[in-house]
């Protein structure tokens, strides 16, 4: 085929006239483009009209074939028709939600409360400044620029997520430095409360979410970007407008939900905040350092620590999740301080008086190492970083301190269930966890053992034994550790046996699906737990305790938010229970209330200020 032939067979194909009349120069107008199916059409009508037949071809013959081939035309736009609605239909609403899942990335806060479909109502500046960016670039580091932006927005979108997640369990937000150790405890959580079969399922989902936000947001990204191509004119305006609107709102503050600026610039924040994050943290653990050094009691002698206490059994116990709102939250408090209540007649009738008020926790929903570090180094234990610091180091701990001064120092730990070497921190001549102690039950859920066995194990090993030297014992109490079913039931002391009299309990009680279903039984069981835990120690002093007995219980944080709402304190109550007058005479300066309750207008003290205000107390000086 000649050139001059192939020049002649595509100016023929080449429409130049519509019904309208000539093509327009540059694009088509609205509805069409170079790609439209229909266009397609219509250049193959053309093409047929002239396929050479000629004056010739007028007769019956070409009419009944111009008939037919009219027919199969009509018959192919007939069903090209609804396929080409079907697709733009698809097309429109692909991109609706591609819009929708960018603006729900950019302006949904990292709590709980703000995923309320207000936040959408709002104007991101990010989104703004990414279509100034799309404008301003060339086609190919436009998309780039675009496939980067979504793979960002999908991780900050994440970090929300997993911030939500955070408050909702713990009441603060992700530390992505720090907190990736709670990976090992959420798992342990999952298979406790939900089977390992369930802890696994939970683990491919996580997978599988991180992985579709990332491919989704990136292809939403791609999907406006290429709009913004296509449209660059409309986009140039609409930004400009917007820009407008977004500079105004900020100015005037609107707000159309209230408390939620219409101006949205949260997303920057958060990434502006995550950015300064880990300089922070370096900047606080060298002033964690310099804290850490400076130890008034460092190099006191053994013989001038703790004189006010000398022959004495010290139990310091913490108590699993035993907050204020155990004893304060109308929905949680009634068997709890019932059992407080109860607790101190009996023990009033038993000859121990007792004095209470709160501490201020470092951590809430858990995190229990990072209180009881706290407690016992009189050091702010405040995030992970800071716990692996201090248990490196030769801090005098409480413990320590009693140790100093010729106590037998043990843990009891029914919560340790492999080696724990940070526990050299504490300075335990013996260690008992959840392997030696002698107990042949059933585990509770996260719970190794009920409370009451741990107590049982602890007489029977260490406090019932005779001809002992004065005991300092370190005592976790966990049957109030979440998900708080099943609960064990007291048993009387001489039926506990190695424990397998609990085994009938531990198929009692409401599923854990059930139960997390309803936010008002898990608040029930929660306050169940607790008085179980309180039930059991105050009958393990009236029946095991004596006139040299002294017991400091407090909990160790707050349950989570699931349990006490947003906005709960950190605060845990604290109790000192002794038999001897002359130990509560020691801290009648600190203005703690009488009983094992304390009220609302109790002392609120840090609770690394705990240990040093102790040692004082109790050492050959009396002012508190």
């Amino acid at each position: 085929m000649s050139l001059f032939t192939r020049f002649r067979q595509a100016q023929d194909q080449a429409p130049t006239t519509t019904a309208d009349g000539p093509l327009p120069d540059g694009p088509l107008p609205d509805g069409h483009s170079e790609d439209d199916p229909t266009a397609a059409e219509g250049d193959g009508e053309t093409a047929g009209g002239d396929d050479g037949a000629g004056p010739a071809a007028d007769g019956a013959a070409a009419d009944g074939g111009a008939e037919a081939a009219g027919g199969e035309a009509a018959d192919g736009e007939a069903a090209e028709r609804p396929r080409s609605l079907v697709r733009r239909i698809a097309a429109q609403v692909t991109t609706a939600l591609a819009v929708l899942l960018v603006l729900f990335a950019l302006t949904v806060g990292n709590r709980p409360e703000q995923f309320t479909p207000g936040t959408l109502a709002r104007i991101p500046v990010e989104a703004l400044l990414g279509l100034l960016l799309l404008l301003a670039l060339r086609p190919g580091a436009r998309r780039v620029a675009a496939v980067l932006g979504g793979v960002t927005l999908g991780l900050l979108g994440l970090l929300k997520l997993v911030d939500v997640g955070f408050y909702a369990v713990l009441a603060r937000q992700f530390d992505p430095v720090l907190d990736w150790v709670l990976l090992d405890d959420a798992i342990s959580f999952l298979t406790d409360s939900f089977g390992r079969a369930g802890a696994v399922g939970a683990a491919i989902v996580a997978v599988l979410l991180v992985v579709a936000v990332l491919v989704l947001m990136t292809l939403a990204v791609l999907r406006l970007t290429h709009l913004v191509t296509r449209h660059s004119v409309a986009a140039t305006r609409t930004l400009v407008v917007l820009g407008a609107a977004w500079l105004a709102c900020a100015v005037l503050g609107v707000q159309i939900v209230p408390g939620v600026p219409v101006a949205a610039r949260n997303t920057a924040g958060l990434a502006h905040a995550r950015a300064h994050q880990v300089r922070d943290g370096l900047r606080s653990q060298q002033e964690f350092t310099r804290q850490a050094a400076v130890d008034a009691f460092r190099d006191v002698p053994g013989d001038r620590l703790l004189t006010g206490l000398r022959g004495k059994d010290v139990l310091l116990v913490f108590v699993e999740s035993y907050g204020r709102s155990a004893v304060e939250d109308p929905a949680i408090a009634p068997p709890v301080n019932a059992a407080l209540d109860a607790g101190t007649r009996r023990l009033a009738a038993a000859g121990f008086g007792s004095r209470s008020a709160f501490l201020t926790s470092p951590t809430a929903g858990s995190g229990s190492w990072l209180a009881h570090s706290t407690f016992l180094s009189g050091l702010w234990i405040d995030n992970q970083q800071r716990y692996r610091n201090i248990v490196t180091t030769d801090r005098l701990t409480l413990t320590g301190a009693f140790r100093r001064a010729d106590w037998r120092t043990v843990g009891i730990m029914p919560g340790v269930t492999r080696a724990w070497p940070e526990g050299e921190l504490y300075d335990y001549q013996k260690v008992y966890d959840s392997r030696q102690l002698g107990y042949h039950g059933p585990k509770f859920s996260w719970a190794t053992m009920p409370d009451q066995f741990v107590l049982a194990a602890f007489e029977r090993y260490e406090h019932g034994t005779p001809e002992r030297a004065p005991l300092m014992a370190g005592i976790t109490l966990v049957s109030s550790h979440a998900p708080w079913t099943p609960l064990p039931q007291f048993v009387e002391w001489d039926d506990l046996g190695d424990g397998s009299v609990f085994a009938p309990m531990a198929s009692q009680g409401e599923p854990k699906s059930a139960l997390w279903g309803d936010r008002r039984k898990v608040r029930a069981e929660y306050g169940r737990s607790i008085a179980y835990s309180l039930n059991s120690l105050v009958s393990y002093v009236e029946r095991y305790g004596d006139d040299d007995t002294v017991v400091v219980f407090l909990g160790d944080h707050q349950p989570s938010p699931v349990v006490t709402g947003t906005g709960a304190s950190r605060d845990v109550p604290i109790t000192i229970v002794a038999h001897d007058p002359a130990v509560l005479g020691r801290i009648s300066r600190w203005g703690w209330q009488d009983g094992l309750k304390p009220g609302r207008q109790a002392p609120v003290w840090r609770m690394d200020a705990f240990r040093d205000r102790f040692l004082t107390a109790f050492g050959p000086r009396t002012a508190s």
